[in-house]
């Protein structure tokens, strides 16, 4: 089985006076969070798409989606956890709780706020990480790296090209990245940043999916901008 988890668990603060998590901001003329489900919705290999969101937006969600997308029992809504990982966990236990999955079944977790992924980049995620465990949407770096552990002096400027700017979907066969989770401490699953760590923390291989510039996270007002001329074709 195959299944979509869409991260809509954010307050998003970075976007400035908003009122409401960023993921419900029109882009267009529909909210971000519906131009990303929208990606997920028309692929027929997912057995349904869990949108997690938080707890006191679950019922506007729902009314969201049903209004422009009408009734479909594909698209559950779900309440997202305190952190990205917490709301993985969340689409984990729900899904096994609910599904007779297997060794091979996974889960394509992606950014609500990435609403250009495209087919290509979906189809892929899905490809690898049934062929090899675990993937990772990337782009390379395009800027000069720079580390500074004083934040006041570089400490040094790594290869370039070795490094690479994360993007999502970030997908992984569902019973593996449950058991590689169990099998971290209390100080590991503090460090963790992404679901991909899950993996290279337990010494095991996250193959890398190509990703594309126009997949942009919406996290500050100029991105929305930027969103908005790319919905028009302008980029």
């Amino acid at each position: 089985m195959i299944f979509a988890a869409i991260l809509a668990g954010g307050v998003g603060s970075r976007m400035g006076n908003s009122d409401v998590p960023k993921q419900f901001l029109n882009l267009g003329d529909k909210p971000i969070l519906i131009h990303t489900i929208e990606k997920f919705i028309i692929n027929s290999k997912f057995d349904k798409i869990l949108v997690l969101t938080p707890n006191n937006f679950i019922n506007s969600t729902i009314d969201l989606i049903k209004n422009i997308e009408g009734e479909t029992d594909k698209i559950v809504v779900l309440e997202g956890g305190e952190t990205r990982n917490d709301t993985i966990r969340n689409a984990i236990s729900y899904i096994k709780s609910n599904f007779p999955i297997d060794d091979d079944s996974v889960i394509v977790t992606h950014d609500s706020v990435r609403p250009f992924v495209s087919h290509r980049i979906i189809e892929d995620n899905i490809k690898m990480a049934s062929e090899y465990g675990a993937c990772d949407t990337v782009i390379p770096a395009t800027d000069t790296i720079v580390e500074s552990v004083d934040g006041d002096t570089i400490s040094s400027i790594p290869l370039r090209d070795h490094y690479y700017q994360g993007q999502t979907p970030q997908s992984f066969k569902i019973n593996k990245l449950d058991s590689l989770y169990n099998n971290l401490s209390k100080d590991e699953i503090e460090s963790l940043t992404d679901a991909a760590k899950i993996f290279t923390l337990n010494n095991e291989d996250v193959f890398l999916v190509e990703g594309d510039v126009t997949n942009i996270k919406i996290t500050y007002p100029c991105d929305l901008k930027l969103a908005n001329t790319i919905l028009k074709g302008g980029y």
